[in-house]
């Protein structure tokens, strides 16, 4: 007997009150029910029937810890796999399914927390989820509030009605996302200035947390050494007066100047918009391989370590900082593309000496590459981006000829078809989807680098001139950025490029952004809550991007 056909025959009688053993009492309502239907889906009711002496006794069970609406409202999962859950119900049914240990229904209501996440009210839902003991939707939260700092602090009444301890454990946190670190000042203070009176003495263990030495020497002197309470702290004074003193230092490794998300190795976008470069402290050596970020990790793929093609597969995880190696890809290939579409990543073409038609796809879940339906066209050294559930792969070499191509798979079907061609082939080229539309910027043409920018449409499937980048590169990095899109680095045919500008579609025009500290050929961004991560020299692996010959 099927699992919904015996819910669907215990359910009619449950509603018949045939073959009832037991009656669950909530106020004065009492609803009718089989024992053995509420032992299978919930260990508080099979301790409970299972320690009575007979099968008759003690029928009735009265319980105080919900409303008979929320108590049906669980039955109703219980016999049937399905309930409504609502804004106004949820909370409520997450503490009844708690208080009787029904996982589904616990399932249900954390995804639906998680699903309407958002400033006002992730840190309640972090606070709900630590109270009712559910880890996943607790770090779901959490993670959250740290990424979305600055909305969080400035507009959520539960923020300010943190504790001290849990205030401090946030605002230390390597992954909290902020462009300026006064933000974090300035949260602390309106934390401080809900309850001043129950707060102020809480302001030197709050300031430690904050990266003061992130700040100018400007705010720091107009606006924090200002503070009254950092005035009246001497403690806070000497915070204060001791990152001044260094602050013209480089190459610090202290709490208070230690990189927020990202902190590992590489290039990080700093909130003065300037670059801070990061040294490698691994011998290990790969280039032309595949770059992707997937669920806080980043994924390196295949390449050379310029005397064998790679098959190897590493990830670097951006919390914990470490590496951790792979099972491989089917077969060594350089010049891969790598993208990430439904939690999945996909390694498609490339070349171990003759270009590549292979794709391949993986379930980070399971540690396993699994081979899909090739391309149409043999191709490496392309771009590739993912729109609309579905990939792009445009360009690239096949036989050292560049290639005007572009086709798209669909995951659903497996399949790939071809669609309208570029105007003319490129190689090296770099795609980000930006504005509902595939851009596709630089490249070169038999060694000629380009200042192009085209832009596929797919509903229209056309291409369409965008306004050319203020230099020409190849082997460039390329991201989205705030509703802006940026480039960086490459190589112009003469040298390697350190130039950063950006492409702000309503204007239709790029301007140049602070320059990179040295010139970088052949890497990538990663995009992490709004921070640029550079993987061309990541902790422990020092890392690349295709760079064909």
């Amino acid at each position: 007997m099927s699992t919904i056909f015996s819910k669907t025959i215990f359910n009619e009688l449950r509603g018949e009150g045939t073959l009832c053993d037991a009656v669950i009492r909530v106020e004065d309502v009492g609803f009718r029910v089989h024992r053995i239907v509420l032992c299978n889906s919930s260990t508080f009711f099979r301790e409970l029937f299972c320690s009575l002496s007979g099968p008759s006794e003690h029928q009735v069970f009265s319980f105080s810890q919900v409303s008979p609406i929320t108590m049906s409202l669980i039955l109703d999962f219980i016999y049937t796999g399905s309930m409504v859950v609502t804004e106004e119900n949820v909370l409520e049914l997450l503490a009844g399914a708690e208080s009787f240990s029904v996982g589904g229904v616990m399932k249900a209501c954390c995804l639906f927390l998680e699903q309407r996440l958002n400033t006002k009210n992730c840190v309640h839902i972090w606070m709900v989820a630590e109270f009712h003991t559910c880890p996943k939707l607790r770090q779901k939260a959490y993670l959250f509030v740290l990424h979305h700092f600055k909305e969080v602090a400035g507009f959520s009444v539960k923020f300010l009605q943190l504790s001290v301890q849990q205030l401090a454990d946030l605002i230390e946190q390597d992954e909290l996302n902020v462009k300026q670190e006064s933000i974090v000042f300035e949260a602390v203070q309106r934390w401080i200035d809900y309850a001043p009176q129950e707060r102020q003495g809480h302001m030197a263990a709050l300031l430690s947390k904050v990266r003061l030495l992130s700040m100018s020497s400007s705010y720091l002197v107009e606006t924090v050494i200002k503070n009254n309470l950092v005035r009246k702290c001497v403690s806070c004074m000497t915070l204060v007066i001791d990152a001044m003193r260094t602050l013209r230092e480089a190459h610090l490794e202290r709490p208070l100047t230690r990189a927020r998300l990202p902190s590992a190795d590489g290039l990080l976008r700093c909130p003065a918009d300037c670059w801070l470069p990061m040294n490698s402290g691994e011998k290990t050596f790969r280039v032309l391989h595949g770059c992707v970020f997937l669920n806080g990790s980043i994924y390196c793929i295949g390449g050379t370590d310029l005397s064998n093609i790679l098959s190897s597969v590493r990830k670097f995880d951006l919390v914990s900082h470490t590496w951790q190696e792979l099972v491989p890809i089917h077969k060594p290939r350089k010049c891969v593309c790598a993208v990430a579409l439904n939690g999945c990543i996909y390694a498609i073409g490339g070349t171990d000496g003759r270009e590549q038609k292979l794709a391949e796809r993986f379930q980070p879940e399971n540690n396993r590459w699994e081979l899909i339906a090739p391309m149409l066209d043999f191709r490496s050294d392309a771009c590739a981006a993912t729109l609309h559930g579905k990939i792009y792969i445009c360009g690239g070499l096949d036989n050292e000829e560049p290639l005007s191509s572009a086709e798209c798979y669909n995951p659903k079907t497996n399949e790939w078809t071809m669609i309208a061609s570029m105007d003319c082939g490129c190689a090296s080229a770099r795609a980000v989807v930006y504005r509902d539309k595939i851009y596709l910027a630089g490249g070169h043409i038999n060694g000629a680098s380009l200042c192009r920018v085209i832009a596929y449409d797919p509903l229209s499937n056309q291409w369409s001139t965008m306004t050319p980048m203020i230099y020409a590169r190849r082997h460039f990095g390329m991201a989205v950025l705030e509703e802006q899109l940026y480039v960086a680095g490459g190589y112009n045919n003469e040298s390697d490029l350190c130039k950063v500008e950006r492409f702000d579609e309503d204007s239709s025009r790029w301007s140049a952004v602070r320059d990179m500290e040295a010139p970088l050929y052949g890497f990538s961004f990663c995009v992490v809550e709004r921070h640029f991560y550079n993987a061309s020299n990541l902790p422990k692996l020092t890392t690349g991007f295709p760079i064909c010959p």
